[in-house]
């Protein structure tokens, strides 16, 4: 049995190891060449990628892979992985799918229905295309798809590994309607992120289809490797930006990557959390500058130190919040010159929505200050 779990890619990476992970470059038509196989060749929608996201490359592999008996999509930093929490061996592959129909992601839960959730990230009018053409072509589908909006539910990231001929019929199915709902849609103003619109439908169209079929679903942990390029280019400019006590310059440059990255803060994305970080770190720079005519960055100045302060601000506030605050963590508040009544009611904030219990907490933080 053929078994080939294609790595897709738009990034130079280290592929893994076992030769049953094959990296494709997708976008390629649009792209320089990465060295890796390219998903620009036969039959292929290579140009549509800024559209399609990595679907460019589960197309191709639909056209033009017909050895493989069974076929798999990850990415070049996501993987499924097993119960070890280590990326599949083909045995292991080959004994789960003797029970299941299909491997893909823990479905996600969501903390509103799919559908506002859509609305808050992207354009509405979309997802109400994508299921008008799905009611017309495939009007049997129209209740698990409008059951699934109202749930807080979703398989994510396009990762999965099937059969051959379950990966046949899904792709028919979902390119067949995101191929009629890019007839129907007009991209006018819509930002970089926007356009990828066919990536983020499909997530949903693959917890509709597999909904539908009542398929067995084998549900796996997906594992990160390392941080997208754009994650850390924007955190090594951040970096140079506050080391030069910039940090006006610094949220400009923030603001306008988020505007055309609004996934910039994702936890997929931001995997170190430093990101958020600095959008912390710039706050408390504005607003102590206003009230005192001074800021952090006077007395630490260096990335890599600012990070972890801030980290330790913020875990002596959660462990307040917790009622665990630990004696490490009082010495350090207590003892720390440089954490400001601006900067502790900022930290605050960021775990605090509830005024009173906010209010309470910055109490108890200002008491270990005055106890020192």
């Amino acid at each position: 049995m053929s078994v080939k779990l294609y790595v897709m890619t738009h990034k130079p990476f280290t592929p893994p190891k076992d030769p049953m992970y094959v990296p494709l470059h997708v976008g390629r038509a649009n792209a320089a060449d990465l060295g890796f196989m390219g998903d620009d060749s036969g039959d292929s929608i290579s140009a549509y990628n800024p559209y399609f996201c990595e679907l460019t490359g589960m197309y191709w592999v639909w056209k033009n892979d017909f050895a493989s008996d069974y076929i798999g999509i990850c990415h070049y930093r996501r993987y499924l992985l097993n119960a070890q929490g280590r990326i599949f061996t083909k045995e292991q592959i080959l004994d789960l799918l003797s029970e299941y129909d299909i491997l893909t992601t823990k479905l996600l839960t969501l903390t509103c229905p799919y559908q506002e959730g859509f609305s808050q990230n992207h354009h509405a009018k979309d997802l109400i295309v994508a299921g008008d053409v799905l009611a017309e072509k495939y009007p049997a589908y129209a209740p698990a798809f409008q059951k699934a909006l109202r749930r807080p539910h979703t398989y994510f990231g396009n990762l999965f590994i099937t059969s051959r001929e379950q990966y046949d019929r899904y792709c028919a199915f979902l390119f067949d309607i995101l191929f009629e709902v890019q007839k129907r849609t007009d991209f006018t103003g819509y930002n970089d992120y926007e356009k990828r619109l066919f990536g983020f439908l499909s997530e949903f169209l693959q917890t509709v289809f597999l909904q539908h079929n009542k398929l067995r679903v084998c549900e796996c942990m997906a594992g990160m490797v390392g941080e997208k390029y754009e994650t850390k280019k924007l955190r090594k400019q951040l970096a140079e930006y506050l080391e030069k006590r910039a940090y006006q310059e610094a949220k400009d440059c923030f603001l306008t990557c988020y505007q055309k990255r609004p996934d910039v803060l994702m936890e997929a994305s931001d995997v170190t959390g430093e990101l958020r970080l600095c959008m912390q770190i710039i706050s408390t720079c504005s607003f102590e500058e206003e009230a005192y005519q001074r800021c952090i960055l006077d007395d630490i100045r260096k990335y890599d130190d600012l990070i972890r302060h801030f980290r330790r601000l913020n875990r002596v506030v959660l462990h307040v919040l917790s009622d665990s605050l630990r004696t490490e963590d009082a010495l350090f508040f207590r003892q720390n010159p440089y954490i400001t009544p601006v900067a502790t009611e900022i930290a605050v904030t960021l775990f605090c929505k509830d005024p009173a219990q906010k209010n309470d907490v910055i109490k108890k933080l200002a008491s270990l200050r005055d106890s020192f």
